[in-house]
């Protein structure tokens, strides 16, 4: 079995809110609320993935970005490994390219139960921040 690489951006304004959004209905973990991203694509590393995502799904240019994390989750039909950034400097206004629903969340509001089961670690994480 493969690992897929997936870049993860924790965009969080001053206010200490995090932009996430909520995944189609029709796709793997549907339903769930999740921080934007996507996969790595060949001759990419994680952060070059990330910018590129994050320009395509919230129309925001990164312009800088930390590694909080790194995770792996098991499927039972793929196993991913996820690189979880922090984003608090940017260019635009974050917004739902994809047609989905996103919001601002307090910081301190995320709920584990709404998000896959890949993202519970992190959000113990920024929880406990």
């Amino acid at each position: 079995m493969t690992i897929r690489t997936i870049a993860v951006g924790i965009i969080r304004n001053a206010r200490r809110e995090i932009f996430i959004a909520r995944r189609p209905a029709e796709v793997h973990m549907g339903g769930f609320w999740e921080f934007p991203g996507g996969k790595v694509e060949p001759g990419e590393n994680p952060e070059q993935a990330l910018y590129r995502e994050l320009r395509e799904e919230t129309g925001i240019d990164v312009e800088q970005a930390h590694l909080l994390a790194t995770t792996q989750h098991h499927f039972a039909e793929r196993q991913l490994a996820f690189y979880f950034f922090l984003v608090e400097q940017w260019r635009g206004t974050p917004c739902g390219n994809e047609g989905v629903p996103v919001r601002w969340c307090p910081q301190q509001a995320l709920k584990a139960e709404e998000f896959p089961p890949a993202n519970a670690a992190i959000i113990r994480q920024l929880t406990a921040d």
